[in-house]
């Protein structure tokens, strides 16, 4: 039986390879165990900077914060003033994406699930709006009350009912970047989409990504995001669950909106 696979950071205990020596921090595909042996180093990267928390390297520092940059910079060619709206906003990457919209002069709109999330947006991220998606029957008329001007940029992580009602919002020449659709991963049946005619009325461009096509940008990343963290001009909420015995219960709360902000697992302190 084979261990879980998933990101993770960890200290080398022994090397057989001249990049990596013991004691060395990485981060990388490891294993859901307290040792691993790891053969692909393709998707090892030796840590530098030990000033922040080691758990940001599978967070802000990791392919969640690279997703966040790549997905709003580079797919959305984003510019000062568009407005921004963003799906599942308080999660790993949402609150990432929204801070940059900031940083760059947008307006910036989240949807989230609870009332405890919404008030994290817009207090402690700086999201001009929120709102508890579970409180809007008519996500429609919620759209239309926070962008009365139409959308220019959609993070889209959830889908489903979520891209319907933002497809009927979109201004011409919008753009959407496809980071996720969290609603639709354990459906029997895929929810369908009904208003893509608008995609072509209005011009919108739509355009999935995956992290690893970005992986070139992680060095640019970092020389972006480090000094923004030391200033305190981007913050970042981790949801942090102790001992690997507590994984399965945190990976299933990812899909009913349990966790506030990164889900990270604490497998040992040293």
């Amino acid at each position: 039986m084979q261990p879980i696979v998933g990101f993770g950071v960890a200290k080398v205990l022994d090397s057989g390879h001249s990049n990596f020596k013991k004691g060395d921090l990485v981060w990388g595909r490891t294993g859901w165990e307290e040792y691993s042996l790891i053969t692909d180093l393709q998707n090892l990267f030796k840590i530098q900077n030990t000033k922040v928390p080691l758990s940001y390297y599978i967070g802000i520092l990791g392919l969640t914060g690279l997703s966040a940059y790549a997905g709003f910079y580079e797919v959305c060619s984003p510019k000062k003033g568009e407005h921004v709206f963003i799906s599942a906003a308080s999660g790993a990457v949402g609150q990432l994406v929204g801070q940059f919209a900031k940083l760059l002069g947008c307006y910036v709109v989240g949807s989230a699930g609870s009332n405890e999330k919404v008030d994290l947006l817009k207090n402690k991220f700086k999201f001009d709006e929120a709102f508890n998606y579970k409180e809007e029957p008519d996500l429609d008329a919620a759209l239309k009350r926070y962008f009365p001007k139409g959308i220019d940029i959609y993070f889209e992580n959830v889908g489903g009912k979520m891209l319907d009602a933002v497809l009927l919002n979109m201004r011409a020449h919008g753009r959407i970047s496809g980071c996720g659709m969290i609603s639709q991963y354990n459906l029997d049946e895929p929810e369908g989409v009904h208003n893509l005619m608008h995609m072509i009325y209005k011009r919108v461009r739509i355009e999935g990504f995956v992290v690893f096509d970005y992986y070139h940008l992680y060095p640019k990343f970092l020389e972006f995001v480090l000094p923004h963290i030391a200033e305190g001009k981007i913050v970042y909420v981790e949801d942090i669950a102790e001992g690997l015995e507590s994984g399965p219960a945190a990976l299933i709360g990812l899909f009913s909106g349990l966790n506030v902000g990164k889900q990270v697992v604490l497998v040992a302190h040293e």
